[in-house]
């Protein structure tokens, strides 16, 4: 879909990834990073694909009282490992933890989205679902991953466009999902969008 038919698309997230796969399929766009604190949202009793689509629509809402004319695009993306939420990690330790746990086993990466308009009363959630098949890691593989820094900032303490299949074997599901913004979900979305009667809206 032609980035162009949407109206002041704005993304509200501070990720560089994001803004790299929306600017690669053409949209044109405005980034106003949230300020809300993921921390204060709990996850307990959430399904976590409910708590990425809440944390989605915490996002988008937040910068949507700001612009309420433009289309906001709210994303969280999380790991789910036998229905434990794993988020960002805290510290080098923390990724360290993490990435053990993960890469012993399969694990699902979960990306909530959200668009809200605020002047139409628009507001649609949904997410996306990635079974990531990991490789086991050696002991030099886990030290180089936590020495190099690249799982800061990322859920699940790894980029899966940076570790490549030296990390995983196989995935079933969007690759994209798993670097952050599932666009074959997004696409779909502006699509029917696009075809509602304003009076639906």
């Amino acid at each position: 879909m032609d980035g162009s038919a949407v109206t002041r698309l704005v993304l509200a997230s501070a990720s560089p990834r994001r803004r790299e796969l929306l600017t690669r399929a053409g949209y044109a766009f405005d980034v106003v990073v949230s300020d809300i604190d993921e921390s204060t949202i709990p996850s307990t009793g959430s399904r976590p694909a409910q708590h990425a689509e809440v944390l989605a629509l915490a996002k988008a809402k937040s910068v949507a009282a700001l612009h309420p004319d433009g289309l906001i695009l709210g994303a969280d993306t999380l790991v789910d490992l036998d229905g434990q939420i794993i988020g960002k990690p805290a510290d080098k330790e923390d990724a360290e933890r993490i990435t053990r746990k993960l890469f012993s086993k399969p694990h699902v990466v979960i990306t909530g989205l959200a668009l809200v308009r605020l002047v139409d009363h628009l507001e649609i959630v949904r997410s996306d679902v990635t079974t990531v098949y990991p490789r086991k890691l050696t002991e030099e593989q886990i030290a180089r991953h936590i020495a190099g820094g690249a799982w800061e900032g990322k859920a699940g303490a790894y980029a899966i466009q940076e570790m490549g299949d030296a990390f995983v074997e196989r995935i079933e599901g969007s690759l994209i999902n798993v670097v952050g913004l599932p666009m074959e979900l997004l696409e779909r979305l502006l699509a029917e969008l696009q075809e509602r009667p304003a009076s639906a809206l």
